[in-house]
């Protein structure tokens, strides 16, 4: 088995290592750091969760250990796609670099650009930032990247999912071409492999595992859903409460707004829960994560914003209220648990028109994964019931929103609209005769005869109710005429 003191790091760096806990290396630190510390080019791949951060940030430290930063002129940038993740190399850094006086510069959004104008001009070691971030510091005149070594490019195949590719490939035409480059990546789609011939000069590949595998120690298991969101909350409260073993959990969801709604059922219903996502400033981000790691919280309910390279050690549940979209981001969602050899367990929730993510996430694991129960048919009694109970739980929310006036059709919602309050009771339909009255109490010299196939289109619509006289005249104001 090696050890960390056969990669050629500096003594230094072994006792902060060691002082840190670790004695072994994990297999991507073992084959990354001996060619990192020659100088080479690296393309890096492995699942989440396997030390991909300490295999560039410990060789980084050891050659940071000649020479001196200048003002404005980094020695080494590290490009990461979320605050997150930038924040938590910050934190290895400072753990492996604390026999250095290295200077270490974060550029994240949520910060004040002066304050990191101040560490800039104190000159950077290290600089690590967000693309759009440094791209903002750059035009500002307050940064020169002529001057960096080398150059780490982190989860790039989040940097893709996200759109940041553009900004990548400007920011490496700012960089000297006799720089080093470490790229690392959990997941290999051809654009990625595309990107990697283009920024790498002979890299050295260093593969640990299959791309896209999955974790062995990590338990996989479906549980068919009804569509119905609020059906899908239930079961992931029922799902949550059958588990005996669950020491904490991360909930992902597709999108931020439901995020939110999710947060604040389990909240209603007793659970010790947090939210984490994009629209959240930098200070509650961080707030929330810390909260979480120290055991405050026992579920985090985040966006995918979470789901890459958070260092969180000890995390024994996963639940997917949502299929992921894009089958990689199954891969790194389910990386937050089963760290480090720990045992984990994740659970999806599938409702039917999510199929066709998941056997797309089986495809790209090799892997069929267990069902729990199937999906529900549609139309089954117990549905019913609970359809018909969504469906009172939503009229009550309604009322609460309109003080507690009663809703009862589309057309006076639509009525409420209007600056001119109407009953909101259901108008009686029009008979037959009615319309054909009205018709005949017109003017006779009206040829046009559009307005009233406008408005008996309108009628048979069932369209909003026009406030008004709209455009026909009662009878009893004609009689003058």
């Amino acid at each position: 088995m090696t050890s960390f003191s056969e990669l050629g790091l500096s003594q230094k760096v072994l006792n902060a290592v060691e002082a840190a806990g670790y004695t072994e290396p994990t297999p991507i630190q073992a084959q990354a750091i001996p060619h990192a510390m020659e100088g080479k080019d690296v393309l890096g791949i492995a699942q989440t969760g396997t030390g991909k951060t300490a295999s560039f940030v410990l060789p980084m430290i050891t050659r940071l250990e000649r020479g001196r930063a200048r003002a404005r002129m980094p020695r080494t940038l590290i490009l990461e796609p979320t605050r997150e993740l930038a924040a938590q190399v910050e934190e290895n850094f400072n753990k492996y670099g604390i026999n250095h006086k290295l200077n270490v510069s974060l550029l994240i959004g949520g910060v004040s650009f002066d304050e990191q104008d101040r560490k800039l001009q104190r000159g950077a070691d290290v600089l690590i930032a967000t693309p759009g971030r440094m791209l903002d510091h750059f035009e500002r005149g307050k940064l020169l990247l002529t001057g960096v070594e080398i150059l780490v490019i982190d989860e790039a195949d989040r940097m893709l999912d996200m759109g940041f590719i553009p900004d990548i490939e400007r920011i490496v035409k700012l960089i000297p071409f006799t720089r080093q480059t470490l790229f690392f990546s959990a997941t290999m789609p051809p654009e990625i492999t595309r990107l990697a011939d283009q920024f790498l000069h002979s890299p050295v590949r260093v593969e640990v595992s299959r791309a896209a595998s999955t974790a062995t120690t990590v338990e996989q298991k479906l549980l068919g859903v009804s569509k119905k969101d609020y059906e899908k909350r239930a079961s992931l409260r029922d799902l949550i409460r059958n588990q005996a073993d669950l020491k904490n959990g991360i909930i992902f969801c597709n999108r931020k707004r439901d995020v939110s709604e999710l947060f604040r059922s389990l909240d209603r219903h007793g659970f010790s829960v947090g939210a984490l996502h994009g629209d959240m400033d930098q200070r509650s981000r961080m707030a929330m994560l810390k909260g979480f790691k120290d055991n405050k919280i026992q579920l985090l309910v985040a966006s995918d914003v979470a789901a890459r390279g958070l260092d969180i050690p000890d995390v024994s549940h996963v639940f997917n209220f949502d299929v992921p979209i894009h089958a990689e981001d199954y891969v790194h969602r389910i990386g937050r648990t089963g760290r480090a050899g720990r045992s984990g367990a994740a659970y999806t929730l599938v409702s039917k028109p999510e199929m066709k993510h998941l056997d797309a996430i089986e495809k790209l694991i090799s892997t069929e994964i267990e069902w729990l129960s199937p999906i529900p048919e549609a139309g089954s009694e117990e549905d019913e019931k609970d359809g018909r109970r969504g469906r009172k739980e939503r009229g009550s929310k309604r009322g609460k929103r309109d003080r507690g006036e009663k809703r009862e059709t589309p057309v006076e919602a639509a009525a409420e609209t209007v600056e001119t309050q109407v009953e909101a009771e259901p108008e009686a339909p029009k008979e037959p005769e009615t319309r054909k009255s009205r018709s005949e109490n017109k003017p006779e010299n009206r040829s046009d005869s559009r307005p009233d196939r406008k408005d008996r289109k309108r009628r048979d619509n069932d369209g909003p109710v026009p406030v008004g006289f709209g455009e026909e005249i009662p009878a009893f104001m004609m009689n003058g005429q």
